[in-house]
């Protein structure tokens, strides 16, 4: 199995000011593309998992990256031993936020650097976070490897978009 791809983000932001004399105009465009090839170095990917997944109310769940739980876009079991890429959306119609972290235990540290570090996505937000040096955020199997995703409330459930690249 091979996966490739590109990552491509691109925003195109626009400052209008309105003056006596006409409109003053300063356009921030600012975009980035990473073109990922097939292996295990820098740039590279071989695996990709993406979901869509929603939790109960004041629900959470540990996403097992080396495990058996998790499959790639093919069906196939996901063992993952380097993540290169993170991007999750919390879905527009949420209520809560979708809060992401380490699991309490085992947890995969990857780009937050501590056990207590969180990442919290509102209604609507992305989270994207990559690191495509050769070694990546190193995964190991039974002792860091387990990621959690939380409902930040009660009341409602939140849906949100979840993919993970790496080898």
């Amino acid at each position: 199995m091979s996966a490739y791809g590109s990552l491509v983000l691109s925003v195109d932001l626009k400052n209008r000011l309105a003056t006596d004399f006409g409109e003053r105009a300063g356009d921030v465009p600012f975009s980035v593309t990473k073109a990922l090839t097939d292996g295990v170095a820098a740039n590279q990917i071989q695996k990709v998992f993406f979901d869509t997944r929603t939790l109960a109310a004041s629900a959470n769940e540990d996403l097992d990256l080396n495990g058996s739980a998790l499959q790639d876009t093919l069906g196939s079991n996901l063992a993952l031993t380097s993540v290169k890429l993170i991007a999750i959306k919390a879905a527009d119609a949420n209520t809560n936020n979708v809060v992401y972290k380490p699991a309490a235990s085992n947890g995969f540290l990857g780009p937050l650097g501590a056990a207590a570090n969180t990442i919290t996505l509102k209604p609507g937000q992305v989270w994207v976070i990559t690191d495509f040096s050769a070694a990546g955020w190193t995964v190991t199997p039974a002792t860091a490897d387990l990621i959690n995703l939380a409902n930040s409330g009660a009341g409602t459930s939140v849906t949100y978009d979840i993919l993970i690249a790496g080898f």
